[in-house]
């Protein structure tokens, strides 16, 4: 266990979920590309589906210390606090957990994904720098044909920020409540065809609660060679993360209780992790009309963690390698048309082992479920083959049709490293004998858009999103006598139907949403596995910016959504129509921003969630809440800057996160947000 881009205030933040604003002096316009969708620059109005984006102008305002404080911002995604640097992660969906949480989301860094598919950690944004990025895009929905496993419920892409033209060099320095401190730099420049950016980062926390904190350092570098035919980008990312894990509290509303709200029950819980990515994306132009583009990566990643939210409080320790390749080629064809062709390709060694060192637990219906010893002890291989085609079609002058197709084949090829089946005195934990897994998963994607004028646009957009079992829900599935199947590939069909206006005054982008899903493997409220499950998603999402004038602006991105069982498990106590565990009704994040003067920006959030049930059967919840923030920034000259932001204005008592678990019959359970602080810091440029 281990103890813990300027600002150019001239410059508006995005500040809705399809598109970038922009003010400069005295106008507003639209930044209309994001690369998400395509691996490639794309006109916002043609895309079919939506993105929601923020800027780097607008990363550079928040100066996030956690993913929550940015990623939040965009309709549609709610990224619960955990503790430190953890996290659970919403998008179109519940607050999933576990395998469905891990596997229901894919994190992108560039386009290349944080982690192997079958090997995801619902944790995983820690393992990025979103703090000095150059961007974050979220797809909300399946993924295109572009993105295969993870990308179920949506995809977080985060853009590394490219290389200035000019020599740009920049130290900041931050300081928040409970010893929190904060060192970013940056070193960028352009030399005839390379450019360059290193970007090095380390935070250390105290941590709110007792006993709790961590230390983080985050570095990336970027190389990028602008040739006539040939440019090349390579980007190396390394992160490493020593946290004192602080667990829940429990009580109904202990969160309004100040002595316990700063209680660490798990005073030995910890969190060690690091990883690194090399990727170096070559891009050929072949002819006036087509390109080829080529992406080898590597990863690696290693985590040990006290799994202080089970009983047993077991040690996990994973890691797995990854070697990839990404391949397209892009054609475009006389009339508007285009077709670009690929394959995906990785393989990836991995690892895992569980064991517990506490003495017996007794806990639930059998009194041996958790006992000392090796829980699990596996290794698996895994293999990823993914061709897939995306063609986009000009029908009319303004109506343009999208269509795309993805296979996946995924072998997974297990061994067992325990030598035996059960684990002696448990009855819970089944160690599969070594084995041979494969899954084939079809994904196909179809949209139209109608261009309205030359600021507004319609579309509607059917896809399916899949992905094969998480290695643990296969590897690592617990006994349970309740349990009659094992993980399958889970899929959803998704279709929506929006509208949105971009450019000068007004912007703004309406989506309503319709998607079902299959074999949803989960784990009750009971601690039960759920191999089957069947659930349905219907939502309303909105964001928008207005401009009053040079002076005031508004921002809002305001989601309604129903989240429900599709079907029925008496022993879990779920009934169709139920809503989902950690699903609120209603999410908005509003803010009223103020030019002060030309070098002063200041700005006013309300980030409001809805009730939301706790458990299943829908018989405990949380009431919401509604958090104001206050931040600022200064230049008090043209290379110093001075910013700070007051979280929890009105000293608001509320949970970042609430869940219903423990030892039965069960209890209340938070993650306590935290109380009014004040967080102040400056940048130097030179």
């Amino acid at each position: 266990m281990h103890c813990k881009g300027k600002l150019s205030l001239t410059v508006m933040m995005a500040l809705y979920s399809g598109a970038q604003a922009v003010a400069n002096e005295n106008t507003i316009s639209l930044d209309e590309l994001v690369v998400t969708g395509t691996r490639s620059e794309t006109p916002l109005l043609e895309q079919a589906g939506n993105t929601g984006k923020i800027s780097e102008e607008e990363i550079d305002l928040v100066r996030p210390d956690h993913i929550t404080e940015i990623a939040n911002r965009i309709s549609g995604v709610n990224i619960q606090h955990g503790n430190g640097q953890e996290h659970l992660t919403s998008i179109r969906s519940p607050v999933l957990t576990g395998g469905a949480g891990a596997g229901s989301f894919l994190y992108l860094e560039d386009g290349i994904p944080l982690r192997a598919a079958g090997f995801a950690n619902v944790n995983g944004l820690f393992e990025v720098g979103y703090e000095q990025a150059g961007g974050i895009e979220v797809v909300r929905g399946p993924g295109s044909a572009f993105y295969g496993s993870n990308a179920v419920h949506g995809l977080l892409n985060v853009l590394s920020r490219a290389p200035s033209l000019e020599l740009e060099r920049e130290i900041d320095l931050s300081v928040g409540p409970h010893d929190l401190y904060t060192a970013k730099a940056t070193v960028s420049d352009t030399v005839g065809n390379h450019g360059y950016r290193v970007n090095v980062l380390g935070t250390t926390d105290g941590g709110y609660v007792s006993e709790s904190g961590y230390d983080q350092q985050k570095v990336s570098l970027r190389h990028d060679y602008f040739g006539e035919i040939d440019s090349f980008k390579t980007l190396f990312s390394y992160t490493n993360l020593n946290q004192e894990t602080a667990g829940y509290i429990t009580g109904f509303k202990a969160y309004e209780d100040e002595s316990l709200s700063r209680d660490n029950p798990n005073p030995e819980a910890y969190r060690d992790a690091k990883s690194y990515r090399l990727s170096t994306e070559w891009e050929r132009e072949l002819s006036d009309s087509s390109s080829f583009r080529l992406t080898p990566y590597i990863r690696h990643t290693e985590m040990e963690f006290l799994m202080h939210f089970l009983p047993g409080d077991s040690i996990e320790k994973n890691q797995h390698s990854s070697v990839g390749l990404l391949s397209a080629y892009t054609k475009e064809l006389d009339g508007g048309h285009k077709i670009i062709l690929g394959t995906d390709l990785e393989y990836t060694e991995g690892e895992l082992s569980e064991v517990q060192s506490d003495p017996t637990v007794f806990f639930g219906p059998n009194p041996s479920d958790y006992v000392q010893g090796v829980h699990y002890d596996y290794d698996v291989d895994a293999t990823i083959i993914a061709p897939y085609l995306h063609t986009e079609w000009q029908l009319l002058e303004h109506t343009r049709l999208t269509a795309g197709l993805r296979y996946e084949y995924t072998r997974y090829d297990y061994t067992n490293n325990t030598g035996s089946l059960t684990l002696a005195g448990s009855n819970r934990f089944l160690r599969p004998d070594s084995d041979v897994d494969t899954f084939s998963n079809l994904s196909p994607k179809l949209g139209l858009v109608q261009q309205l004028t030359d600021e507004t646009a319609a579309f509607i957009n059917y896809s399916r999103g899949n992905r094969a079992p998480q290695t643990a829900d296969l590897y690592r599935a617990q006994i349970v006598p309740s349990q009659t199947g094992t993980a399958d590939s889970e899929e959803i069909d998704s279709i929506e139907l929006g509208f949105r206006k971009v450019g000068e005054g007004l912007q703004y982008e309406i989506t309503a949403y319709h998607m079902k899903k299959r074999d949803y493997f989960f784990t009750d409220s009971s601690n039960q596995n759920v191999p089957n499950g069947k659930t349905q998603h219907n939502g309303l999402e909105l964001g928008m910016f207005y401009p009053f004038n040079e002076t005031f602006d508004i921002a809002a991105n305001v989601t309604f959504a129903k989240h429900e069982y599709d079907f029925d498990k008496a022993s879990s106590g779920i009934e169709k129509g139920d809503y989902l565990v950690t699903a609120p009704k209603r999410m908005g994040n509003i803010r009223l921003g103020w030019n002060v003067t030309p070098v002063t920006r200041a700005e006013l959030e309300w980030v409001h969630m809805s009730e939301y049930y706790v458990n299943d059967g829908n018989t405990a919840k949380y009431e919401g809440h509604d958090v104001f923030n206050l931040r600022a920034s200064h230049d008090v000259t043209q290379n110093f800057t001075v910013y700070g932001r007051v979280k929890n204005l009105f000293n608001t008592d509320y949970a970042e996160r609430a869940d219903f678990g423990g030892a039965p019959p069960g209890d209340y359970r938070y993650f306590v947000g935290e109380k009014r602080y004040l967080h102040v810091g400056a940048s130097y440029r030179f």
